[in-house]
């Protein structure tokens, strides 16, 4: 059986590496859009909130259809071609948007940017499953993790000090020109998907061996029919989403947690300038974010150590075996989360440093919950983790674009520091997930139609991961 990981390290190297600047860029995109947004309203004499909409939300509305659409998609006809047409077309929706003076044109562009935005941020998980095995999975998953959240905290930093010496647009402009180069790297990937691969693999040897009977049923993860797609394969986000438990939770525990991001957008650079830090220097506070999201490499060695207890001990590993980040997780944000809330200063005599730390804290949570999450899905889900993962993202998209919008009304009307203990107190009942998923996580997985399939596929074909 042709399982699509027979794939030459150099080139997994390449397409991952492209994979993950791509959706670093793409998500600082989405949150650069909050900046333009503040300078773009005098342009277009737009109300604050419709400001936003139009810069922020609809990029993400446009994510939450194209997490519907490309997933599925990229599980039954392949994946190379979705990642190059995604960021050749995404460069030069940024490059319009730079360029044109009509608000219309603005709007349609933010929301095709959006779409297309979803095929690297849903389909990496797709890709990740492809080619690496369970122990392998925690660093790539992990290095795609700290992709997509440096970026959403590069995209606040970057914007801030673009718009300070140009303008709103050079903000697309700069933007156009990164996503244009990585698309020239990402023409030199190959393709991944087992099914297509051995499609061609068959046909291949129908042609040079003049065999016409090699039966189908070689491959079960096979090609449907345009019909077989759209009955099946688009409608199964959705189907995860409601009919899955696991999905369910993890969805509603990454939106509302990732969301946490776009809030800060909107209220981290004020929150600090009535410290006396200037807005360009407020925007570097996301430095202790992104500081506490690289501290979750300690976690990946701890993840590493279990597994290699395990593998010494003989026993097979399970998704439940890769929790560690999120049971240390859990709490770390909530802590964060309460300790940020109840330490912003009320007037301007008062340290930034001490609130500022809370948020190391608080970046390693939501590194830590995103990637043992996203993870957990992958693991137990294996080749449906593309549309899986596309539950989540259109969770998290839909979310994401709808919180800017009353953020700071939230935070104008409740104070900064009530505002903060809503969320640290979300954050803490979240704390009751990890022992759930740790104890019954593999029961619930036995239930689920799609995770006992993927298993049995996997004990079918005979694989040990460890030798994947």
């Amino acid at each position: 059986m042709y399982d699509g990981r027979a794939i030459t390290p150099d080139i997994r190297g390449i397409g991952l590496a492209s994979g993950k600047l791509m959706t670093l860029f793409l998500t600082a995109s989405s949150t650069a859009g909050s900046a333009a947004a503040a300078q773009a309203k005098y342009e277009y004499n737009l109300d604050e909130t419709l400001s936003t909409f139009i810069f922020v939300t609809i990029f993400l509305l446009g994510q939450v259809l194209g997490t519907i659409l490309f997933p599925p998609w990229s599980e039954s006809f392949g994946r190379k071609k979705m990642y190059v047409f995604s960021s050749g077309l995404s460069a030069i929706c940024c490059m319009i948007i730079g360029l044109v003076h009509p608000i219309s044109a603005i709007i349609v562009m933010r929301i095709v940017a959006g779409l297309l935005s979803a095929i690297p941020y849903t389909i990496i998980g797709g890709t990740i499953e492809d080619m690496f095995n369970a122990h392998a999975r925690i660093w790539a998953m992990f290095y795609w993790t700290i992709a997509s959240n440096i970026g959403l905290i590069l995209g606040p930093i970057m914007s801030s000090y673009i718009i300070a010496d140009l303008d709103w647009r050079w903000n697309f402009y700069i933007f156009a020109i990164i996503i244009g180069v990585l698309t020239g790297g990402l023409c030199l990937i190959r393709e991944s998907r087992p099914s297509l691969l051995l499609a061609r693999e068959v046909e291949h040897l129908r042609t040079i061996t003049d065999m016409q009977s090699i039966p189908p049923s070689l491959n079960h993860d096979h090609i449907p029919s345009l019909n077989g797609f759209v009955r099946d394969s688009l409608m199964r986000p959705a189907q995860f989403f409601f009919q899955e438990p696991i999905i369910f939770t993890v969805s509603m525990m990454i939106s509302v947690v990732m969301s946490l991001i776009y809030i800060f957008t909107e209220s981290l650079q004020p929150i600090f300038q009535a410290m006396g830090v200037s807005e360009t220097h407020a925007s570097l506070i996301f430095i202790a974010i992104g500081l506490g999201t690289i501290l979750s490499t300690f976690t990946r060695f701890l993840d590493s150590y279990i597994l290699n207890h395990l593998r010494r001990q003989g026993r097979q590993i399970k998704p439940e075996h890769k929790l560690a980040g999120l049971v240390i997780g859990s709490p770390f944000l909530a802590i964060g989360l309460w300790w940020f809330a109840w330490t912003i200063p009320q007037n301007v005599h008062t340290s930034w440093i001490v609130p500022a730390f809370s948020l190391v804290l608080v970046g390693y949570g939501l590194t830590e919950l995103d990637t043992a999450l996203y993870g957990y899905i992958s693991d137990s889900y294996l080749s449906y983790s593309a549309s899986a993962s596309a539950a989540i993202a259109f969770m998290r998209a839909l979310v994401s674009g709808v919180v800017p919008l009353f953020t700071k009304q939230m935070f104008s009307g409740l104070g900064n520091n009530l505002a903060m203990t809503v969320l640290a107190g979300v954050a803490t009942v979240f704390c009751i997930v990890p022992p759930v998923f740790f104890f019954y996580g593999e029961r619930i997985r036995q239930a689920s139609k799609f995770a006992r399939y993927s298993w049995e596929i996997q004990e079918e074909m005979g694989k040990d991961e460890d030798d994947w």
